[in-house]
């Protein structure tokens, strides 16, 4: 059970409060019109998640979302404490990212990064894998934070994720799976060929900040990039034009 982060996904319309969760509505496919406390934004989104990078909207603590449109709408959240005024983000002030190089590199859009975005505890990131890549690479942990990872593969194809923490576990990973992490080292998430892979990433704890650890008998990849190009497929999304 995760006690600092949250993760829904909901279709077309929903009605709640955030209570004691910031919240961002995040269009994985389709549109929406968006009340925040009465307060009207509208969220153009995209076809989906491997076809360009989207706009979303921030809810604060307290507050009263209605959503109404048509398509899925993922909403991380996280436990806070401060309150931030309800915000819109376009797509293309999403600052993308591309990590790695060789067949460990991936696109990042940091639309809930700790350096792109101002709240409280959330972080959100999305990973888009190019298919034979690994991403999450080399394995990590985060300290002091709690993770959720959900995944998304085309063409109705699979990935793996690798978790570790005292005991090993890969898992199959499909459209519409989550793992939820509370602690320790994970990684990678493998893209098998042919399939490409997307995963929404949600942490929170006690600190907003990576407190990124790399596994030591794996951090030496990381150097081996310097003398690797970028993988060529990427960037695989930008923001929608109109």
């Amino acid at each position: 059970m995760l006690e600092h982060c949250a993760l829904r996904v909901v279709e077309n319309t929903a009605e709640f409060d955030t209570g004691d969760h910031e919240t961002i509505i995040l269009p994985l496919s389709g549109w929406c019109s968006l009340s925040i406390d009465g307060e009207r934004f509208e969220l153009h989104g995209r076809d989906d998640v491997f076809s360009a990078v989207s706009d979303f909207a921030y809810a604060p603590i307290g507050a009263h979302v209605v959503i109404e449109g048509e398509g899925r709408f993922a909403l991380p959240s996280a436990l806070a404490t401060r309150h931030f005024e309800p915000r819109y983000v376009a797509a293309e002030d999403v600052p993308v990212e591309l990590r790695g190089a060789g067949n460990a590199s991936r696109q990042v859009n940091n639309f809930a990064s700790v350096e792109a975005f101002e709240c409280d505890k959330l972080i959100a990131v999305e990973v888009l894998t190019p298919n034979g890549n690994w991403s999450s690479y080399p394995p990590h942990r985060h300290d002091e934070l709690e993770e959720i990872y959900y995944f998304e593969v085309t063409g109705g194809g699979f990935a793996y994720q690798r978790v570790y923490d005292g005991m090993e576990l890969l898992a199959e990973v499909r459209s519409g799976d989550r793992i939820d992490l509370p602690q320790g080292y994970h990684g990678p998430s493998m893209a098998a060929p042919g399939y490409d892979l997307y995963y929404l990433n949600v942490m929170a704890g006690s600190v907003r900040e990576w407190n990124f650890v790399d596994d030591p008998d794996h951090a030496w990849i990381r150097d081996s990039w310097a003398d690797q190009e970028m993988d060529p497929r990427l960037p695989m999304t930008k923001a929608k034009t109109a």
